[in-house]
């Protein structure tokens, strides 16, 4: 068995493909999540992929109490993969004190705790969004282009949290920490044991998508076809989220086990951008489905065009991004459709 992993948000989206990855790679997985954005059941899905059941806290990360807790009963963390956050643009935008105190306070409380307990390095999740919208001269973006102020609070958090790290390393702190900057995460686990299951209604494309075409939503509002792209909508860079999971476990691996910088930045999708209209008529193509969608006003924070250029991560972390978008859809559709076998929506 290999180190003792804690992966703070693993019940959410990214956290539980990631706790799987982790587990079938031979790292022993405790998760912590407050559970306001997910469901404890995802712990089921985990044991039927994996065999194994992860340790499981429902702890709220700003509760600095609690969360030392955590560590004096699992002493043996070595490492951490922060997700844990609330990661909507358009909410943020809405409630930005919300945001700075959900995002910024369980890092800080981690960082705190992470010396006095021998645990070594902290994979932290971020996102495109710090890079802004990005020149046109500067896509795809690579690790060294500008950040540019960001559009949403959200975005702030996570440009906050880099530099938070960034200064506690600096200051001397016995710590390491890659800091993951990934595009959008999309699809499901091939079982259709785990997916994005959000509580209410999706703030991300491929929900709604999904949830439009099997019913629980009339529409699809695709916000905003004015845009300076070739079909007018926004452009994304969208990643298969096993293909993500399995860029964290390389991290880790990288972090924990070799010697590197204190501190490495790496862009994670695929390097390709696709447009909001693609991606719908992608999912059409893939499964054969058609939606009822329309175009609706541009969305305050939405940005208008990015992709990243992965080729830092590809060669250093030996990873890459592969699978085609149109089995990343039946992905998709293969886990809403299982949703609704199971009674859920």
């Amino acid at each position: 068995m290999k180190q003792t992993i804690l992966v703070t948000g693993g019940t959410g989206f990214i956290g539980s493909h990631t706790t799987v990855e982790l587990q079938q790679a031979g790292y022993k997985v405790v998760v912590v999540d407050n559970l306001s954005n997910s469901n404890e059941k995802v712990l089921d899905g985990i044991e039927k992929i994996t065999g194994i059941r992860p340790a499981f806290e429902k702890v709220d990360l700003r509760d600095m109490e609690a969360t030392e807790k955590v560590f004096e009963k699992y002493p043996d963390i070595e490492g951490i993969i922060h997700f844990a956050a609330s990661k909507a643009v358009g909410e943020s935008v809405q409630k930005p004190l919300l945001y700075y105190h959900n995002n910024i306070i369980s890092l800080v409380n981690l960082l705190e705790l992470m010396p006095k307990y021998n645990v070594k390095g902290i994979i932290f999740s971020s996102s495109c969004t710090v890079y802004g919208q990005p020149k046109p001269e500067n896509l795809p973006v690579t690790e060294q282009a500008p950040h540019q102020k960001a559009t949403s609070p959200y975005g702030n958090t996570k440009e906050v949290n880099e530099q938070i790290i960034l200064d506690d390393i600096n200051s001397g702190a016995p710590i390491k920490s890659i800091v993951l900057r990934y595009f959008n995460p999309i699809g499901a686990h091939p079982s259709a044991l785990i997916g994005e299951l959000p509580n209410g209604v999706p703030n991300n494309l491929i929900p709604f998508v999904t949830q439009t075409a099997i019913g629980v939503r009339e529409q699809l509002t695709i916000f905003g076809n004015d845009y300076n792209t070739p079909d007018g909508t926004c452009i994304r860079d969208y990643i298969y989220v096993v293909d993500l999971a399995k860029a964290h476990v390389a991290a880790m691996a990288r972090v924990l086990d070799k010697e590197t910088e204190p501190i490495e930045y790496f862009n994670i999708g695929t390097g390709k951008g696709n447009s909001t209209l693609e991606i719908v008529e992608a999912f059409e193509r893939a499964t054969g489905v058609k939606l009822n969608w329309k175009y609706g006003p541009r969305r305050e924070g939405d940005i208008e065009k990015i992709c990243g250029d992965c080729t830092h991560a590809n060669e250093v972390l030996g990873w890459k991004a592969d699978t085609p978008l149109d089995d990343v859809m039946r992905s998709a559709w293969n886990w809403q459709r299982k949703l609704r076998e199971d009674g859920v929506r």
